[in-house]
């Protein structure tokens, strides 16, 4: 499935969306087909959407698949924020 893993930093009241972060950026995020997620969840974004719920593990393999990429396009290093 594509998408970008992102952290769940906060979830606003009506659990519509929640602030995510991704290579230390912050965005909002649609949380409709994700109603399980909490703070601190990893989940897999595209398109501006939360399509899953990812574990620690499969975050950890998206973030680093998605660095190596960007190195590759000679785009240049991404601090990684590290994983909480």
């Amino acid at each position: 499935m594509p998408g970008i893993a992102a952290q769940i930093i906060e979830i606003e009241a009506a659990r519509q969306t929640a602030l995510v972060e991704i290579n230390g950026c912050q965005s909002r995020v649609g949380l409709v087909l994700v109603e399980e997620a909490v703070p601190g969840d990893y989940v897999l974004v595209h398109a501006g959407q939360a399509l899953a719920v990812l574990d620690r593990e499969e975050a950890e393999a998206r973030i680093k698949l998605w660095e190596e990429c960007l190195n590759r396009a000679d785009i240049g290093a991404v601090p990684r924020p590290g994983i909480k």
